[in-house]
């Protein structure tokens, strides 16, 4: 299945507080539903900016605390619907936007992440 790396809280912010849209440089082809892989880097002055940003545009208050956020594997999965130059949503900041639906919370599997989509092979349950 592909897979995304995010960064944390953004990954966080797409699986558990209805972030909508997924800001990039570049468009995709690719629709239906992949990986949101945590990726391992997050500094805390990146997690107290897009705690800051949230809370103020898109009214999320529950971000867990720095600390119990999980990074360097999948977290969850998501559906993509469309890749857009423009959208209302708050979440959307510019340049390109992946317009995501449908998150699922998935247990933590470390993996190690990669730029662009990529292909990951999930353990059968």
């Amino acid at each position: 299945m592909k897979a995304l790396s995010i960064r944390q809280p953004w990954a966080w912010l797409i699986i558990h507080a209805g972030k909508d849209i997924e800001n990039r440089t570049w468009h995709t082809k690719h629709r239906g539903r992949f990986l949101v892989h945590a990726a391992s880097g997050m500094t805390r002055r990146e997690y107290h900016l897009v705690q800051g940003w949230a809370r103020q545009h898109a009214g999320v208050i529950n971000l867990p605390a720095f600390e119990e956020l999980q990074r360097g594997g999948i977290i969850g999965s998501v559906e993509l619907v469309d890749s857009v130059d423009t959208s209302a949503s708050p979440w959307y900041m510019g340049h390109k936007g992946f317009v995501l639906r449908d998150p699922v919370a998935l247990p933590f599997v470390p993996i190690k992440g990669r730029l662009g989509f990529f292909e990951v092979e999930m353990p059968h349950n």
